[in-house]
């Protein structure tokens, strides 16, 4: 399929209006300290979240979700058995998965564990330029969860991930980049105020989940749950005045928009 920022655009508002038809229900092993957070803004988009997240239950309840996210934010070593049991299981059953490699690099216990979940091929990976790069094992990683290197300099990283997965790799930053390791996409939308407040890269991780739950196309559904979050955040700092107000309003524009914002407002490239 040729890929323009046309036809981009387009797939971008169908799979926005078949997240919100659809549902989906989505598992959530992540960061402690946004789980909150995360749950609310699947809630926002009108997706179902379900934080299972214990070994023996986030096996059986990831071949039934739609997606699961798998984020390694806070990983103790229950949650850690959890994850590699709920992404083996989604690989059998199908279920799209996104891994957030959050801190990989300098932090050697989840670098391991991100490197036992890349084997097992996630759906997407998401993640700043210097986790990518040390998920790719040509870099040291950021200043904690802060990226020390450019979006640029991670594309040939995320390429070779996604070729060794058969997924598709999004790096964050002022401008978003999201390969299948042969396309890449150029995504521009977003604001400064998502870095002020905590769980935004986290609870993206969980839209892209519900996102790939629903949408076939995996480079596509990436595409869409990048453009609809950063549109959410452009409309909801218009509304706000500072990292406080702009939390509330973003879950707000997450719930308020609509096709013909999204299709006026999004940029890719």
């Amino acid at each position: 399929m040729m890929r323009t920022p046309e036809n981009l655009t387009d797939t971008t508002v169908a799979a926005w209006e078949a997240v919100r038809a659809a549902g989906p229900l989505v598992q959530c092993l992540t960061n402690a300290v946004t789980t909150n957070f995360t749950a609310n803004v699947l809630l926002a988009l009108g997706a179902a979240p379900a934080m299972v997240d214990i070994p023996g239950e986030a096996g059986p309840f990831a071949t039934v979700a739609s997606g699961v996210l798998i984020n390694l934010g806070t990983p103790a070593a229950e949650q850690r058995e959890a994850m590699l049991e709920a992404a083996r299981a989604a690989a059998d059953g199908g279920t799209p998965w996104v891994l957030d490699p959050v801190a990989i690099g300098v932090l050697p216990v989840r670098t391991r564990l991100a490197a036992e979940l890349r084997a097992l091929r996630p759906t997407v990976v998401r993640g700043n330029a210097s986790e990518i790069l040390a998920l790719d094992g040509a870099g040291a990683g950021g200043r904690g969860v802060d990226a020390a290197d450019a979006v640029d300099d991670a594309v040939a990283a995320a390429h070779r991930i996604a070729r060794a997965t058969g997924g598709v790799v999004a790096v964050s930053g002022a401008t978003d980049a999201v390969t299948d390791g042969e396309t890449v996409v150029r995504l521009g939308n977003g604001h400064e105020l998502l870095t002020r407040v905590t769980g935004g890269g986290c609870a993206l991780g969980a839209v892209m989940a519900a996102f790939a739950g629903v949408v076939e196309d995996r480079l596509a559904a990436a595409v869409a749950a990048i453009t609809a979050y950063n549109v959410a955040a452009e409309r909801a700092a218009e509304a706000s005045e500072g990292p406080g107000s702009f939390a509330v309003a973003f879950l707000d524009a997450i719930a308020g928009l609509d096709a013909g914002t999204l299709r006026a407002r999004a940029v890719i490239a």
